[in-house]
C-alpha cells in the first residue's frame, strides 16, 4: 500500500461529529489566549508608551515559563490515573483558571510609571501561562489519542484547526473595537472590556472537551503503568517520577521523526511570530502615514487579519483533503510552498495608493499555519504509536508538551526579537507619520523576508521524513497484537 492509497476508516476508529466539534471548541479556547494577547499588547506601546523591546521581553519570559511547565504538565497528565481520566480533570481546571487570570491581568490601574506596568504585566502573563499550560498540555494529548486511524487523526486536527481559527478571525478587529470611541472612552478601557469577554470565552469553550470528550487509550495507559509499576500516587515515589520524567524527555528528544516535526514547526511558527506584529505597523505607518483611526488603518488591519483567517479555513480543508490523497508529508510541503509565494508577493502589494492590494496576499499566506498544524499534529499522533511500540507507554501529552516546549523556547526568542526587530527598523512612536523612508522600507523587508527564509528551512528539514501511511498501519497492527497477547 503506497502513501497515496486511501483507506476506509473502520467504524470503531471513527470519531463522531459531536466529539470533533467539542474538541474544536477546546482548540478555540487554546488559540484565544495567544491570539488575543498578541493583538492587545499593542496598547502597552501606543497608550502606555512602553518600549517595544520591553513588551517583547514580557511575552518572551511568559512564553519561556510556558515552555518549562509544558513537559512537566505533560508528564503529570500521562501518569494520572483518576477515574475521570488522565486529561479531562486538568482541562476543566486549567480552562477556568486561564479565563479568570486573562480578565484580571488587563485591569491595569491608572497613574503609574512605565516600570510599574512592565512588572504588573510581566507577573500577570507568567501566571496566565502557568494556568494555560494546565489546560493546554492535556488538551493536546487528548487530540492525539481520540482515534488510532491514520486518516481520522488528520480529520480531528482539521476540525480543531478549523474551529480554532475563529479566534484568529476575530482578534484583528480588536484594534477597531478598542479604538472606537462609540464603544469605549479610551483604548485602555476597551482592552479591559475585551479581556472580560475573552476570559469568559476561554473558560466556556475550554471546559467542554474535559466534560464531553472520550479518552480511548486511558485503560491501555493504566494497564501499562501497572505493568511498569508506575501506578503509585503522584506525590509518592518522587525520585522514581523524577527519573521517569527525564528518561521520557530524553527518549522523546532522540526520536528523529519527532525532531523533524518539531524543528519544522519551530521554523514556520516562529518565523510567523517574529513578524506577526509588524504588519499592523506597516499598515498604519506606510499605507496610512501614521493614522491610527479605526475607520482607516483599523479597518485594513481588521480586513487583512480576518481575510487571512477566513482563507485559513479553506486552507485547512484543502490540506486535509490533500493529505488523504497524497499523504501528510506532501500536503505539508505543498501548503508551505504556497505560503512562501504569498509572503513574497506582499512586498510589491504594499501600495499606499491601492491599499486593498495587500488583501490579495492573504489567501496564500494562510496556507502556512493552516497546513502546518493540520498535518504535523496528525503526524505526531503516528509518532506516539511508534513510541509505544518501542518503549511500552502511551505518552501523548508528553510528546505534545515536549513538541511545544521546543517550539515555545524558540517562540520566547522570537517574541523577544520582535520588539528589537521593530527597533532595528528605526521606528519611533513619537514621530507618528513622520517615520523615515528607511524605516518604512525595513518594516516591509523584515515582514516579508523573515518568513520566506524560515519556511524554506522547514521544507528542507521535512524532506527526509519517512513515517508513511503504510508504516503507520504496520505499527498499529503490531501494537494490537501485543495488547491482545497481554490481555490474554
Amino acid at each position: 500500500m503506497s502513501e497515496s492509497t486511501p483507506t476506509t476508516t473502520a467504524a470503531q476508529d471513527r470519531v463522531s461529529f459531536t466529539q470533533k466539534f467539542v474538541y474544536g471548541l477546546g482548540a478555540l479556547a487554546n488559540n484565544l489566549v495567544p491570539a488575543s494577547l498578541g493583538c492587545m499588547v499593542i496598547v502597552l506601546n501606543l497608550e502606555f508608551h512602553m518600549d517595544p523591546a520591553r513588551i517583547g521581553l514580557i511575552l518572551a519570559f511568559s512564553k519561556l515559563t510556558d515552555a518549562i511547565v509544558d513537559p512537566i504538565m505533560g508528564y503529570i497528565s500521562d501518569h494520572t490515573t483518576f477515574s475521570w481520566g488522565r486529561r479531562r480533570p486538568y482541562i476543566v481546571i486549567g480552562a477556568i483558571l486561564s479565563g479568570i487570570i486573562y480578565a484580571l491581568m488587563w485591569r491595569l490601574p491608572a497613574g503609574h510609571s512605565k516600570h510599574f506596568y512592565f512588572l504588573f504585566f510581566l507577573v500577570g502573563t507568567n501566571i496566565l501561562f502557568i494556568c494555560y499550560t494546565i489546560f493546554a498540555a492535556p488538551f493536546i494529548g487528548l487530540g492525539y489519542e481520540m482515534t488510532a486511524d491514520y486518516h481520522e487523526r488528520t480529520r480531528i486536527q482539521a476540525y480543531a484547526n478549523f474551529i480554532g481559527q475563529v479566534a484568529w478571525t476575530a482578534v484583528p478587529w480588536f484594534w477597531a473595537v478598542m479604538y472606537n470611541k462609540s464603544f469605549f472612552e479610551t483604548p485602555v478601557a476597551g482592552a479591559r472590556g475585551l479581556a472580560i469577554g475573552v476570559g469568559i470565552s476561554i473558560t466556556l469553550c475550554g471546559i467542554l472537551p474535559g466534560l464531553f470528550c472520550k479518552e480511548p487509550f486511558f485503560q491501555i495507559a493504566v494497564k501499562e503503568h501497572r505493568k511498569s509499576g508506575t501506578n503509585e500516587n503522584l506525590m509518592a515515589g518522587v525520585l522514581h517520577h523524577i527519573r521517569s520524567f527525564f528518561r521520557g524527555f530524553w527518549i522523546t528528544l532522540k526520536n528523529s521523526r519527532f525532531n523533524k516535526l518539531a524543528i519544522a514547526t519551530f521554523f514556520i511558527f516562529n518565523g510567523f511570530m517574529i513578524i506577526a506584529g509588524l504588519g499592523n505597523y506597516t499598515i498604519i505607518y506606510y499605507l496610512f502615514h501614521g493614522d491610527k483611526n479605526a475607520a482607516t488603518s483599523g479597518k485594513y488591519i481588521g480586513l487583512f487579519g480576518s481575510l487571512s483567517s477566513l482563507c485559513t479555513f479553506g486552507a485547512i480543508f484543502l490540506v486535509a483533503w490533500m493529505a488523504s490523497k497524497i499523504g501528510k508529508k506532501k500536503a505539508f510541503l505543498i501548503s508551505t510552498s504556497l505560503a512562501i509565494f504569498g509572503y513574497a508577493i506582499k512586498f510589491p502589494f504594499y501600495n499606499p495608493h491601492l491599499p486593498w492590494l495587500i488583501l490579495l496576499a492573504a489567501p496564500l499566506t494562510a496556507f502556512g499555519l493552516g497546513g502546518l498544524f493540520t498535518t504535523v499534529a496528525a503526524m505526531i499522533a503516528d509518532v506516539c504509536d511508534l513510541d509505544e511500540l518501542e518503549n511500552g507507554e502511551r505518552r501523548e501529552a508528553t510528546f505534545g508538551a515536549i513538541y511545544w516546549f521546543m517550539v515555545k523556547l524558540g517562540t520566547a526568542v522570537a517574541l523577544a526579537l520582535s520588539g528589537y526587530v521593530l527597533n532595528w527598523t528605526g521606528f519611533h512612536e513619537e514621530l507618528g507619520g513622520a517615520q523615515s523612508s528607511q524605516t518604512l522600507l525595513l518594516l516591509r523587508l523584515f515582514e516579508v523576508g523573515i518568513p520566506v527564509v524560515t519556511y524554506l528551512a522547514a521544507i528542507f528539514v521535512m524532506l527526509p521524513y519517512d513515517l508513511t501511511q503504510e508504516k503507520a498501519r504496520e505499527i498499529r497492527q503490531e501494537l494490537e497484537k501485543r495488547r491482545g497477547a497481554a490481555s490474554a
